[in-house]
């Protein structure tokens, strides 16, 4: 029996088998896609009038806002060759976002059997707000009031029920219910394809061997903190990018296509990919108003955000990143590509001396 394609990935852009696939730029849908889905959204909604328009997305995923009897909806489509079916994990978790009492866009289909087609996807409610990253880099985003709903939101997720560790297995899901991990432990989760990854980076020149050796040393010395005996419910693609609302009010959490079971320091850590120490602090106040950190907190949120550095910088440099403008968003505005390489290798070494030094959440600084 051939293994799920997620069973042995730490993260999917850069471990899938086409690995990169869907990250590169993309300056509209593809027609034989576009027909195909046109074709699947009529049977079904049958009786309805279907438009279907680009939904310029620049994520792995092709996305299309379709006009279903006047009402917009927004639709996700998985065009990869490993027949992957994860849209249906997903399509779950945002139901078990929403039975917390947080927002996330209600599913209204979702096919990832390729049976009709030869592509998964997903119909989902659209959210008529912009995603928050645009309006940081607009410089309007209330960042402390953000940052503290933030925070909340992870802790009131981290209740939803998970077993194992790692992406969860679609298999059990579709006939038991309920969401389980590919792995048994969490270190073996951890510690997939990081070899891999650091050998590429050091490969392709973003890190030199002593700096890669010194990362693996410490990575070694806090191997106890990967010791869990329970997983919790992580996003691991959270992002201001994934998250809609307003300056100052949070309308949904997205994109849940990367959701595992892990660690609970692991989606702050996530942040610290992006934001400085004060934006944090603010996230860690809205998380204690809901749930109380686990011991060794500050270790483990250096030692995941030493870990989802490490994996950022194989698909930035893989796909490319570092050679984009600002109209990307992962790229501030008035920066470039370049920047984004020195921001990410900064912070790379900041991860690294905070696991190694214990060092307050504050000291993360923006260059």
């Amino acid at each position: 029996m051939t293994s799920h394609p997620r069973s042995n990935i730490y993260y999917w852009k850069c471990d899938r088998p086409a690995a990169f696939h869907g990250t590169e730029s993309r300056s509209g849908e593809r027609a034989d896609v576009t027909a195909a889905l046109a074709g699947a959204l009529e049977k079904a909604f049958p009786g309805s009038r279907i438009a279907l328009r680009s939904g310029g997305g620049q994520g792995n995923h092709l996305t299309f806002v379709a006009d279903i009897d006047g009402v917009e909806r927004f639709v996700r489509v998985n065009d990869g060759p490993e027949q992957d079916n994860y849209l249906e994990v997903e399509s779950h978790v945002l139901g078990l976002v929403r039975s917390v009492g947080l927002p996330a866009p209600r599913v209204l289909a979702v096919d990832a059997s390729r049976q009709t087609v030869p592509f998964a996807w997903h119909v989902m409610e659209r959210i008529d707000s912009p995603d928050l990253n645009k309006l940081w880099k607009q410089a309007t985003l209330d960042l402390p009031r953000i940052a503290a709903q933030i925070g909340a939101a992870i802790a009131r997720w981290q209740s939803i029920a998970v077993a194992g560790f790692g992406p969860f297995d679609p298999a059990v899901l579709r006939t038991e219910g309920r969401l389980q991990g590919f792995h048994n432990s969490y270190a073996d989760y951890f510690h997939l394809h990081l070899e891999r990854h650091l050998g590429f980076l050091v490969e392709r020149r973003f890190l030199d061997a002593a700096t890669a050796d010194a990362m693996r040393s410490e990575i070694r010395r806090h191997e106890s903190l990967l010791a869990l005996p329970q997983g919790c419910l992580v996003h691991k693609d959270l992002a201001l990018w994934n998250v809609l609302g307003t300056n100052d009010t949070i309308d949904a959490w997205i994109d849940w296509d990367d959701t595992i079971s892990g660690d609970p320091l692991d989606d702050l850590s996530l942040l610290g990919c992006f934001h400085d120490g004060p934006f944090l602090l603010r996230v860690v106040e809205g998380y204690k108003s809901e749930r109380g950190l686990p011991e060794d907190w500050r270790r483990r949120f250096w030692l995941h955000l030493l870990r989802n550095l490490i994996m950022k910088s194989v698909i930035r440099v893989g796909a490319g990143y570092f050679d984009r403008t600002d109209g990307f968003f992962l790229i501030g505005s008035g920066s470039t590509g370049t920047s984004l390489r020195q921001f990410t290798l900064d912070r790379l070494a900041a991860a690294l001396r905070g696991l190694r030094d214990d060092a307050e959440l504050g000291e993360l600084r923006d260059a």
